[in-house]
């Protein structure tokens, strides 16, 4: 590649600012090293899911479903009944990945669990009105009430089932709003609110299911099962979406310690507090963070650390893309702060090579930047890809140089325009090349590598392609997707 294209040249700055974080830090407050992730836990999160659909499905056998499948009558109500009980298990697997579980936020991390969430979720609603269309039609096709009468008496008459048709506006609301064209047009600050609705929705079906669902009471076992159900995932919910994230954010006294300004469109926010050096946290993960500093701060806004974590602060980095971080500018030192997290599998516990690419685009080159510093390495096992449009946009490149020459690792500076010809990680500069081409210029044996991503969703599904065709196994590309 041309040396228009790549430079590995430090970067010139008004200032340098972080040489705190350019050095291992020792003594107390050194955070104890966490070590790789146990495949077991995806293994055991998947078993578990798939059980407890499989137990739905033998519960309603076990009641006398397939016997009932003999008239029009029996088919239409005993399916309903079928599609009510899996997607209502459905829907309780899915709050629970909502719920931040930190074994299956480990086991699947955000980008397979954004994926099984949507599947999940999709599939529950679709089996959910399939059950309103089948039990109404069931039970209509043995009275004189029609269809229509069928559900008003439905609503009207049947204990809960009020709350229920709450419940399912909630859910169809979320639904609609996490439709990807539906999802593009709304802030992520209001589109994370409207998601929460889907506890409402749950929480609202639960009397219907109770009170009329004659599965859920027909013996000890499924009663046993379904409160046991409901309670280990409210209470998952509770603790790891609530308890846990209260407690490390007002018991550890978490508060800003320091904010600065990465040039004009990005800020650097340092939070302190005694919860840090307790927290589970490994370079590359993010937190959900807020800042109670007056309007707004109710709003999350999810931000990968920037810097290692050293047992007494963590550091992130934002560009001001929304009203979220463009308040990141006017945050004061002292301003309290709630975090949920830490989250992700783009981290050094994931890797199974000795030699690693990390490869940014714009901000993406944040968690990259902790990745660098924290990760273990000898002389030339890390090459670091920092992609920008141009040298203005270079977020923490400076640090980055130094960081490179300290630990032995090369540092490449790619600008310039994306191509607009076709989809690719490449700057127009380099259009004759093709994507893999590129990678295998700048890391010949990369095939031998894990590969760290982290940038826009375009640009990682092209530079993750890149590096398929380069011959790098799927399971070496570790990407993160904050996008639904």
């Amino acid at each position: 590649m041309s040396s228009s294209t790549v430079t590995t040249s430090r970067m010139p700055s008004a200032h340098v600012r972080g040489a705190s974080h350019l050095s291992r830090p020792t003594g107390p407050t050194r955070r104890r090293r966490l070590g790789p992730v146990p495949r077991r836990w995806r293994d055991l999160s998947a078993a578990l899911g798939w059980g407890v659909v499989l137990f739905t499905i033998a519960l309603w056998v076990g009641g006398g479903g397939i016997q009932d499948l003999g008239t029009t009558a029996g088919f239409l109500t005993s399916t309903g009944r079928l599609t009510g009980l899996v997607a209502s298990a459905l829907l309780l697997l899915q709050v629970g990945l909502m719920a931040r579980i930190p074994w299956v936020e480990q086991a699947w991390g955000q980008d397979e669990l954004t994926r099984v969430h949507r599947l999940v979720g999709f599939t529950s609603f679709t089996l959910m009105l399939a059950h309103i269309a089948l039990i109404t039609l069931g039970y209509a096709a043995s009275t004189d009430a029609g269809v229509w009468g069928t559900l008003v008496d439905f609503v009207v008459t049947y204990p809960g089932m009020l709350l229920a048709v709450a419940g399912t506006l909630a859910l169809v609301m979320v639904v609609v709003t996490s439709v990807k064209k539906a999802r593009a047009r709304l802030r992520y600050e209001s589109w994370h609110l409207i998601h929460l609705y889907a506890y409402l929705g749950a929480g609202l079906a639960l009397p219907h299911q109770l009170w009329t669902g004659a599965e859920f009471l027909s013996s000890t076992l499924a009663t046993v099962f379904w409160w046991g159900l409901w309670a280990s995932t409210a209470g998952a919910v509770i603790i790891f979406r609530v308890l846990l994230p209260l407690w490390r954010s007002f018991a550890g006294s978490l508060r800003v310690v320091d904010v600065r300004a990465e040039g004009p469109d990005a800020t650097t926010v340092t939070v302190a507090g005694r919860s840090v050096r307790r927290m589970p946290v490994r370079a590359g993960q993010f937190f959900q963070w807020r800042f109670l500093d007056g309007p707004g701060w109710s709003r999350a806004n999810p931000y990968s650390i920037s810097a290692a974590p050293d047992g007494a602060t963590l550091r992130f980095t934002a560009a001001h893309v929304g009203d979220g971080s463009r308040r990141l500018a006017t945050l004061r030192p002292g301003t309290r702060v709630m975090v949920e997290g830490p989250y992700g599998r783009l981290h050094d516990g994931v890797r199974t090579q000795r030699k690693v690419l990390l490869m940014g685009s714009g901000i993406g080159i944040t968690p990259l930047r902790a990745i660098l510093e924290d990760l273990p390495q000898g002389p030339g096992d890390v090459t670091v890809v920092h992609r920008v449009r141009s040298r203005s946009e270079a977020v923490l490149a400076d640090e980055l140089a130094d960081l490179a020459a300290a630990r032995g690792a090369r540092y490449l500076l790619i600008e310039g325009p994306r191509i607009t010809s076709r989809a690719s990680w490449l700057p127009e500069q380099a259009r004759d090349l093709s994507d893999d081409q590129a990678l295998r210029e700048i890391v010949p044996d990369i095939a031998d590598h894990d590969v760290y991503l982290c940038g826009a969703d375009g640009w990682m599904t092209a530079a993750r392609a890149a590096a398929l065709a380069a011959g790098v196994p799927a399971g070496r590309v570790h990407l993160e997707r904050f996008t639904s």
